[in-house]
């Protein structure tokens, strides 16, 4: 596959702070890269060192198979990039501000024209061309805000938390039009804390910490690395802390976490765990009114690698 961005040996630090540590990864044409990691894992000066946006101590960045400077426009140009925080003009209307920023790459009129109305239909904002972005939902501030950003329609796309704080409606339409930006040709790399929108929309995932990459691969090879082979939970109506302490003696359990009348069991291995649970339960007279089993997630995986201390 053509490799739009080639990070080699990148390092940065600020102070005695090591931010990238001889970071190296590619991203593909025409995939979604997810990259996650905890807060301070270096995922923003990660991309704004390949945005050329902050100067590093070491390495080099290509894209498009070119050396990326601050100067180089011809790339720049390709490139759309959508910050968490919303950048609008607010004495502008919806339409306005798209065709604003189109503007800065596109000076032929009716191509601008044409490319607007598709950034438009693209986010969902045919009905608010003409309000201005104080009488927007932060659903539709942040589709505005990802419309300014590809309205050019750019080869390769940064996003960051473009659906924080979104209703469930909004985030669907964002999730929706970042696929069908892929499904167009474009290329992504998307940054989130919401796990399901990575197993959602994401090709391959890129887990980073401490400047270093954890973990790299497609959802089911990352789930694949999770040393828990699967969870049950279960409600129950009573239960004595000595069944709850038995049940942690058995020999697939790697972990039991009680709160109030909620049981939350983790295995490291087995194959007939829920049958042997429920087993047990029966012998011990513990009614439940609901048990299910699942396979670990991307967010267990996420927790393992990168530890379940609070970040700053």
């Amino acid at each position: 596959m053509k490799k739009i961005i080639e990070v080699k040996n990148l390092s940065k630090s600020y102070k005695n702070l090591k931010a990238i540590d001889d970071l190296s990864f590619d991203v593909y044409e025409g995939e979604i890269l997810g990259l996650l990691g905890p807060n301070g894992s270096g995922k923003s000066t990660t991309i704004n060192s390949i945005l050329n946006l902050l100067e590093f101590e070491k390495g080099t960045i290509k894209i498009f198979g070119k050396i990326m400077k601050p100067d180089a426009y011809d790339i720049k140009r390709d490139i759309g990039v959508i910050f968490q925080e919303v950048a609008v003009f607010e004495e502008l209307t919806v339409y306005e501000n798209i065709d604003y920023f189109c503007g800065l790459y596109v000076s032929d009129k009716l191509l601008r024209k044409s490319y607007v109305e598709d950034a438009i239909n693209l986010v969902g904002l045919k009905e608010f061309t003409k309000f201005y972005p104080k009488q927007l939902s932060g659903g539709l501030l942040r589709r505005l805000n990802i419309a300014c950003g590809i309205a050019h329609k750019p080869k390769l796309i940064f996003l960051d938390e473009p659906t924080v704080a979104v209703d469930p409606q909004s985030r669907n339409n964002i999730l929706d039009g970042i696929k069908k930006l892929r499904d167009d040709g474009a290329t992504i790399v998307y940054t989130t804390h919401y796990m399901e929108e990575v197993e959602m929309i994401c090709d391959r995932i890129i887990i980073l910490d401490k400047g270093k990459i954890l973990a790299e691969g497609t959802t089911d090879e990352l789930k694949s690395l999770a040393k828990l082979e699967e969870k049950i939970t279960l409600e129950v109506k009573k239960i004595s802390s000595k069944v709850v302490d038995e049940i942690k003696t058995f020999k697939t359990v790697d972990s039991v976490i009680q709160n109030g009348n909620n049981l939350v069991i983790t295995y490291k291995k087995g194959k007939d765990n829920l049958g042997e649970l429920t087993s047990f339960l029966h012998s011990k007279k513990v009614t439940y009114s609901k048990i299910f089993s699942e396979r670990p997630t991307l967010n267990d995986v996420f927790l393992e690698l990168t530890g379940k201390d609070l970040r700053d």
